[in-house]
């Protein structure tokens, strides 16, 4: 009898890579892997539920499963996750120095509601008293203009937003229409080394392991989530996921610590991985609730505290059930 054959839409990371080539197997299932970009894996899940298994927006997740609107149900699997430090972006000559110089200025972000946006707020309110309602928010495309929004959304009180659809943020950028942009992706016009029309306001290399060590929130972009339909019809496929998932990150941190033959053009990789292990301890991409709750519990309280989520969600609630706990021996 052969095994039930699920869809899997999430990008081709690392740590996701070994289940697509087939190294690792789900138990009980096939995999047929679409590798898609986050934007249109997301845009796809919310509008149309069109996948089986999925890679999902943190913020989007949260804000629809608070509403009791979200068509798939996650497991703790973090397939992407970032420090949101680093995209901050201010145009040159703004005159803003610190985050707190935002205050009062024109902000842009592609959609307000995205996961990396979320943080960068949280971070902005938790570590510099800069408040959502302090910001003049813009929301415009990073390249292309009449940017569709994956999910409806209205502000909460007191905060503003200008939606801008026949200009793109880098235009908005180069005519001085705006001062700053929150944005998982640079803009046009960055240059990493500082000298470009756009730059970061966080210039600190070690702003992020500090704020890491400071609160012990590592941010969680995205999730994988199983569709409601199929976890009814299937309820042994989280612990399957959780264990396969779990597998291939575990194959992905092992081959980046392989110093005999560097796998990954990285010249200083070995050094790297090192100091990882020095902030992070050995295990530096934690799947599972515990490891994460600090980063959980965060997550939760921004989206509720930004007019995202409807509610005030529980850590507990967002997980299948079955993903939270493994047998031991």
């Amino acid at each position: 009898m052969s095994s039930p054959r699920f869809s899997l839409a999430c990008w081709d990371y690392d740590r996701v890579r070994p289940l697509m080539d087939g190294h690792v197997r789900v138990d009980g299932a096939d995999l047929n892997f679409l590798a898609l970009t986050p934007e249109e894996t997301f845009f796809r899940a919310f509008r149309n539920a069109e996948f089986e298994i999925t890679e999902l927006s943190l913020s989007t997740t949260l804000m629809t499963m608070s509403r009791g609107e979200c068509p798939y149900t996650p497991i703790p699997v973090f397939p992407s996750r970032s420090f949101r430090h680093s995209g901050i972006y201010v145009r040159a000559g703004s005159g803003i120095k610190t985050p707190e110089d935002l205050k009062g200025r024109r902000v842009a972000t592609p959609e307000y509601q995205v996961t990396a946006a979320m943080v960068a707020r949280g971070i902005l309110q938790d570590e510099y008293g800069v408040h959502p309602s302090d910001v003049e928010w813009i929301q415009a495309g990073l390249t292309s203009t009449n940017r569709i929004d994956k999910v409806n959304f209205i502000p909460p009180s007191g905060v503003t937003i200008e939606k801008i659809r026949d200009r793109t943020i880098p235009e908005l950028f180069e005519r001085g229409e705006i001062d700053a942009l929150v944005s998982p992706r640079a803009p046009k016009g960055f240059d990493p080394s500082g000298d470009g029309s756009v730059q970061r306001l966080f210039t600190d290399p070690n702003a992020e392991a500090d704020y890491f060590k400071k609160t012990g929130i590592f941010p969680i972009m995205h999730l994988i989530g199983v569709r409601n339909d199929v976890l009814a019809a299937n309820p042994w496929l989280p612990s399957s996921l959780m264990k396969a998932f779990t597998k291939a990150k575990d194959i992905a941190l092992n081959e980046l610590a392989e110093a005999t033959a560097l796998k990954i053009a990285m010249p200083f990789l070995p050094a790297q991985v090192t100091a990882l292990h020095q902030t992070f301890g050995p295990d530096f991409w934690p799947y599972g609730v515990e490891a994460n709750r600090a980063t959980l519990e965060a997550s939760v309280r921004w989206s509720f505290e930004q007019g995202l989520s409807a509610r005030q969600m529980t850590v507990e609630e967002l997980f299948a059930p079955q993903s939270l706990a493994s047998f031991q021996v």
